[in-house]
């Protein structure tokens, strides 16, 4: 990596925010693609630091996602700086667009892409994009909406345009091309020991154990009788029962639905999407994009990442 951070920059987001962030030691940093298992990674980092399903606050504010520009940059150092639990920070920027610290542990998140684009989709559509224009200063109106039903033609579109989008991914990380690029750079550092993968269907698959191996890595014990009960709180159905207090609506009116935020938790979704030519088409880009054996771990997880490079 740069000694000298990659900066990202979107409407919504900018990794300069990261300037002059002062790291203490212990801090966990949870790097993620829009849609890939973000807040689920978070939630089960307050559940370890916390050791209760009861949490003290809403979770952004317990884990301000730092670049994102609907507060002044100065409130949320401040909030961070005035924190004494320790601190688990959200961000969307890759890896090299984040200042690393020895004395920190980086969260990677990853999920297969192809439901990445279809929870993207639905996201959008649950979008207040007028609130958000005007939390981040910006007045243009957007182009008109998409008013075909989800699940129609227009899905299959918007999919396509996201495979085939060759913006550049320090504009728009909201695409395959960006998807493959963010995961890359936590793939290629995966040997360090401050450097964690987590995968989206494998915290699907096996929670309990997902969980377990993180409090391993960050070096939380919690006590035997505790487990149960925080493993159910990392379910779908317990976070979207407390869907107000979890989501990245900041309590600023962002969604207009934060029920809807938490889907299902599920992963293969993209089947009732992808036609066989989509499909085609989608391997033979991500085949452009990615090495093999990265974009296995994407599609599949599970990938043994102690194993040198």
């Amino acid at each position: 990596m740069s000694s000298r951070p990659v900066r990202y920059q979107s409407a919504l987001e900018d990794s300069a925010r990261w300037d002059g962030f002062v790291f203490r030691p212990g801090d966990i940093v949870i790097s993620a693609p829009s849609k890939a298992g973000t807040t689920w990674t978070q939630m089960i980092c307050a559940l370890l630091v916390f050791q209760t399903p009861e949490l003290p606050a809403p979770l952004t504010t317990l884990s301000p996602w730092l670049d994102m520009r609907v507060r002044p940059v100065g409130d949320v150092h401040a909030r961070l700086e005035a924190q004494t639990h320790r601190r688990f920070v959200k961000t969307h920027t890759p890896l090299d667009g984040l200042p690393m610290d020895r004395r920190v542990t980086y969260l990677a998140v990853g999920r297969d892409p192809r439901d990445i684009v279809v929870s993207l989709r639905h996201h959008g559509q649950n979008l207040r994009r007028d609130v958000i224009r005007r939390l981040v200063g910006e007045l243009e109106p957007d182009p008109a909406p998409e008013t075909r039903p989800h699940g129609g033609p227009a899905e299959g579109e918007y999919m396509r345009r996201w495979v085939h989008n060759d913006e550049s991914p320090l504009t728009n990380l909201d695409s395959l091309r960006g998807v493959v690029w963010q995961t890359e750079r936590a793939w290629s550092q995966r040997q360090r020991p401050n450097v964690v993968l987590v995968h989206y269907g494998d915290l699907a698959r096996d929670r309990e154990g997902q969980m377990r191996r993180l409090a391993d890595r960050l070096d939380i014990v919690v006590p035997d009788q505790v487990w149960p009960a925080l493993i159910t709180a990392a379910g779908f159905d317990q976070m979207r029962a407390h869907s107000a207090d979890l989501v990245p609506d900041e309590r600023l009116g962002i969604m207009a639905d934060t029920r809807s935020f938490f889907r299902g938790g599920t992963s293969g979704e993209w089947r009732r999407v992808f036609t066989d030519e989509d499909r085609a088409d989608y391997d033979a880009r991500v085949a452009e994009l990615a090495a093999p054996d990265l974009a296995d771990w994407l599609h599949h997880g599970a990938a043994d990442l102690t194993a040198p490079p």
